[in-house]
C-alpha cells in the first residue's frame, strides 16, 4: 500500500505541467474513461464458490470441536540373531548373549467423531499397531482410545472413547464433488494443533496407481488445501460445514497437492469395522498391466514366441499367485481381460473397481483373449489375504 501511495502522489505533481498539456491529457483520460469497459473484479475460487468471504471462519466454529488429535505408540522388540542361539556360540561366550531390545514408537494424527457416544474416524495408519491410543478433543480433555477395526486397504480406521454428548461432524456425498468446489482442511499437522487450511477440490477420481499407493483400492479426492504431517485422519469440508473425505496422503516434494478418501468410502468402510472389526475385500490373485502398443511391443521383444501376444489393449495377466481363485479357475499368465461381468475394461483401475465390487463366494464372469481366441471364465472371489498371512 505504501508503493501504491507514492505512485499516487507522484502522478499528482503532474498539475505542475503547462496548462495546455495538462489539459490534452486530462481530455485523452476521459476519452479512455467513456471508450474502456468497466472493470470486473474477480472473486478468488474460495470465494466465488462460497459466496460467502468469511465462510471458513463460520465452518471451523461450527465444527472445530468435532476435531480431535490422536496419539499413538508401540513397543518394537529386536529379536536376538540366530547364530547367538547356536551351542557352539554359548560354549565360547557363556551368557555373554545379546538381549532383546525395545523402543517406543510414537506417532500422532488426526481425527473426527462421528456421533456423540465416542466414535472417532481416522486413518488406518494412525493407530497401525498401536499398543496405546489417546485422544485429545479440542476442549482439553484427554481418553484413551480402543481401536474398534481398522482396514489397511482403504486406510480407514475406528476408534471408540468412553464419552457421551460429544460434537459430531454432519456427513455430506462425496459422490456429487465437482473440482473448483472450495473445501476446509482441519488437523494438527507437524503437531501444530487446530490448524485450518483452505482451498478448492483440485480433481476427484484420483486412483490409487496415480498418486502411487498400489497396494489401496481407493479413488482419491485432490485437493490443493495444505495437507502436512499429522493431517492424517483430518476432515475435509464443503462450505457447508460437511464432512467430503478424509485427508490421508501427499506426495513428498511436491506443493499443493494433498489427497482424501471420499467420505462415502469411509462410512462404507467404517460400517463393516464397527459391525464385524474387519473388512474383507475380494480377491483374486492375479498381477496385472494395462495393454499398451508400447508395453505390448517390450512384452514381445522379451518373452519372443514363448507368448502369443494378440490383444492391442486389455488388461494383461502378468502373473498368477498359486492356488489363489484366479488359479483355480484356470487364468492363465498372457491371458487379456477384455470385460467383467460383461463391462468391457482396458485399464487396471477398472478391473479393480469391479472386483472390489463384486461379491466374495459368488462366481464373477471375466472374458480374457487367449491366443488370439475369445474364452469366457468364472473366478469365485476369496477374501483378500491379510498381511502376514503368506
Amino acid at each position: 500500500m505504501l508503493s501504491y501511495g507514492l505512485v499516487v502522489l507522484f502522478l499528482g505533481s503532474c498539475s505542475l505541467l503547462p496548462a495546455k498539456t495538462f489539459e490534452a491529457r486530462q481530455s485523452d483520460t476521459q476519452a479512455q474513461k467513456t471508450t474502456e469497459p468497466d472493470s470486473v473484479i474477480t472473486l478468488p475460487p474460495i470465494i466465488s464458490s462460497s459466496g460467502d468471504p468469511n465462510f471458513v471462519v463460520k465452518v471451523v466454529q461450527n465444527v472445530g470441536p468435532a476435531v480431535v488429535q490422536i496419539d499413538s505408540s508401540r513397543t518394537i522388540t529386536s529379536g536376538i540373531p540366530d547364530r547367538f542361539n547356536d551351542p557352539s556360540f554359548r560354549r565360547f561366550f557363556g551368557n555373554a548373549v545379546p538381549q532383546p531390545r525395545q523402543r517406543v514408537e510414537r506417532g500422532s494424527g488426526s481425527g473426527f467423531i462421528i456421533n456423540s457416544s465416542g466414535q472417532i474416524l481416522t486413518n488406518s495408519h494412525v493407530v497401525d499397531g498401536a499398543d496405546r491410543v489417546t485422544v485429545t478433543l479440542k476442549d482439553g480433555r484427554t481418553f484413551d482410545g480402543k481401536v474398534l477395526g481398522e482396514d489397511a486397504v482403504t486406510d480407514v480406521a475406528v476408534i471408540q472413547i468412553d464419552a457421551n454428548n460429544l460434537p459430531a461432524l454432519a456427513v455430506g456425498n462425496s459422490d456429487a464433488l465437482q473440482p473448483g468446489e472450495a473445501v476446509v482442511a482441519i488437523g494438527n499437522p507437524l503437531g501444530l494443533n487446530n490448524t485450518v487450511t483452505s482451498g478448492i477440490i483440485s480433481a476427484t477420481g484420483r486412483s490409487s496407481s496415480d498418486i502411487g499407493a498400489s497396494d489401496k483400492r481407493v479413488d482419491y479426492i485432490q485437493t490443493d488445501a495444505a495437507i502436512n504431517p499429522g493431517n492424517s485422519g483430518g476432515p475435509l469440508l464443503n462450505v457447508r460445514g460437511q464432512v467430503i473425505a478424509m485427508n490421508t496422503a501427499i506426495i513428498r516434494g511436491a506443493q499443493g497437492l494433498g489427497f482424501a478418501i471420499p467420505i462415502n468410502t469411509v462410512q462404507r468402510i467404517a460400517q463393516e469395522l464397527i459391525a464385524n472389526g474387519k473388512v474383507d475385500h475380494p480377491y483374486l490373485g492375479v498381477q496385472m498391466v494395462t495393454l499398451t502398443p508400447d508395453i505390448k511391443e517390450r512384452i514381445k521383444n522379451r518373452a519372443g514366441d514363448r507368448l502369443n501376444l494378440q490383444a492391442d489393449e486389455g488388461v494383461l495377466l502378468v502373473d498368477i499367485v498359486p492356488r489363489s481363485p484366479a488359479s483355480t479357475a484356470g487364468l492363465q499368465v498372457g491371458d487379456v481381460i477384455k470385460s467383467i461381468n460383461n463391462q468391457p475394461v482396458t485399464k487396471i483401475e477398472q478391473v479393480q473397481k469391479l472386483v472390489e465390487s463384486s461379491k466374495i463366494g459368488t462366481k464373477l464372469p471375466i472374458e480374457v483373449e487367449r491366443n488370439g481366441q475369445i474364452i469366457q471364465i468364472a473366478v469365485q472371489p476369496a477374501p483378500l489375504p491379510v498381511r502376514g498371512e503368506g
